[in-house]
């Protein structure tokens, strides 16, 4: 099991992943971020030392599925995702575009990329929830473009390479 790599990746996917990165990078409490096709698949991750936590194993001073790990995200995303269009679709509420959730210990995000893809953020309790959803909504404007099937499609594979 080997974290993903962008060595052979098109310029897009390349593109994406230092997009990604940047969001991490450059915007204050975030913790991790994650890209989640519509079928709850994740495409992209911040946070791909989290892939690797298993072969690393205990001796390495990682545990088997850390909380809060990159996987742990997309799930959660997927799920808050699906949760919000099954009740905006009962409330005649269009489309969603954005969810928040704000915990004692952290807040995740929920942004709508394109045909049901999702950006989803965890950042600390107290980051400036504005500046994180700004800067999501930069990363949706540059990637939901880009974001075509045969993208998600090289993402996906590139992941489940990686597992």
């Amino acid at each position: 099991m080997t974290a993903p790599s962008t060595f052979g990746l098109s310029t897009e996917a390349r593109n994406l992943h230092w997009l990604l990165s940047n969001l991490v990078e450059e915007v204050p409490g975030v913790h991790s971020v994650t890209v989640v096709s519509s079928d709850g698949l994740m495409l992209l991750s911040s946070d791909p030392g989290h892939l690797t936590a298993k072969a690393a194993g205990p001796a390495a001073g990682v545990s088997d599925g850390p909380r809060g790990s990159s996987a742990d995200l997309a799930t959660i995303v997927s799920g808050i995702g699906s949760l919000t269009v099954g009740a905006a679709k009962l409330m005649d509420g269009g489309g969603v575009k954005q969810t928040m959730v704000a915990m004692d210990e952290g807040s995740v995000f929920v942004m709508s990329i394109s045909d049901g893809s999702l950006l989803g953020v965890h950042a600390t309790p107290d980051c400036d929830m504005s500046v994180v959803a700004y800067h999501m909504a930069l990363f949706v404007g540059r990637a939901g473009h880009v974001l075509t099937p045969e993208l998600r499609s090289e993402l996906r594979t590139s992941m489940e390479s990686a597992l």
